[in-house]
């Protein structure tokens, strides 16, 4: 689940934060890194879990409602949406699945404070057009109780603002992760299938050992290579004093740059590509172009020298 694309991430948030607190050794930001990308992998299984306590509230509701119906013999008309939610056949799945109880399990968390959140997506959910269409027509195959799920989770929670407060009190790491892991929880909800029951495997927290040790080696370079780099970033920043360079951009800068020279086997396109995405997020609006060009010209120039190795044909994990 974690990719390369939150592993470069993290690495700079973490290289920014080893820079501002000098002294910090090289093995205990090391364990910083680890326990960031722990973080992110909980961060998955709280958003999948946070479906089914929206479930459970819906299961609450609907049982208080056959409880009134019986009470006064009053009948409600049509398809309960909160009935509808709480019988969901993917939500029903997700709810037994063995790895999220687990989980579970071992963070006794109490959900009592996100109970707020909780009641109030279901009922966005239960009201939104999405799943009055759904309800009308009538088809409460599992394939249409999956794709409802996931379309109300692409509108009403991937990339919302409304969480971010509550996530935050649980993890200063989780908001820089929301975007990544909200995508693989869409992606999820896509692979589940109803023959694999209790048993469906969520997605890994590492497609393979690899891109553990991709992060670690790529986090130790662009330490070990710090003043290197950021000789080549001094030697070609053309009309720009050194000492003038924001400070988020050498450190994206120093970053491309140790992956750039220590990891051969990944096209130069990709790297560069990559942390250009992350100065959009990240620093001013006029730093990704800036970056662009800098990088470039280094490349150029350290392959004149016969410096840069970098295999234009080999892909990207």
């Amino acid at each position: 689940m974690i990719n390369r694309e939150l592993i470069r991430l993290k690495i700079v948030q973490l290289i920014y934060a080893y820079y501002q607190n000098e002294g910090k050794a090289v093995d205990v930001a090391l364990k910083e890194l680890d326990f960031s990308m722990d973080k992110g992998y909980e961060l998955y299984r709280y958003m999948l879990n946070f479906l089914v306590e929206i479930r459970n509230y819906c299961v609450g509701r609907d049982e208080a409602r056959r409880q009134r119906e019986a009470r006064t013999g009053a009948k409600t008309d049509g398809v309960n949406p909160y009935g509808q939610l709480a019988n969901n056949q993917f939500l029903c799945q997700l709810s037994d699945n063995l790895m999220l109880r687990e989980y579970r399990e071992k963070v006794k968390k109490d959900w009592a404070e996100e109970e707020v959140h909780v009641k109030h997506l279901a009922q966005v959910f239960a009201e939104s057009d999405f799943f009055v269409a759904y309800l009308n027509a009538g088809d409460f195959s599992y394939d249409a109780d999956r794709e409802i799920v996931r379309k109300l989770y692409k509108t009403y929670i991937n990339g919302k603002d409304d969480l971010d407060g509550m996530l935050e009190e649980h993890s200063l790491y989780w908001n820089h992760d929301r975007d990544v892991v909200d995508s693989f929880v869409m992606k999820t909800i896509k692979r589940f299938n109803p023959d694999n029951g209790a048993e469906q495997a969520l997605l890994p927290q590492f497609a393979d050992n690899d891109d553990r040790l991709f992060a670690q080696q790529l986090f130790a370079q662009t330490i070990k290579r710090g003043e290197e780099v950021r000789q080549y970033i001094r030697q070609h920043c053309k009309n720009w004093e050194f000492s003038r360079l924001a400070f988020m951009d050498v450190v994206i800068m120093q970053i491309a740059m140790a992956e750039i020279l220590s990891f051969p086997a990944i096209p130069l396109a990709v790297s560069i590509n990559e942390y250009l995405n992350i100065a959009k997020m990240y620093s001013t609006p006029r730093s990704s172009a800036y970056i662009n060009g800098l990088l470039d010209h280094i490349c150029k120039t350290l392959r004149e020298e016969g410096k840069l190795l970098k295999e234009r044909q080999s892909s990207d994990k």
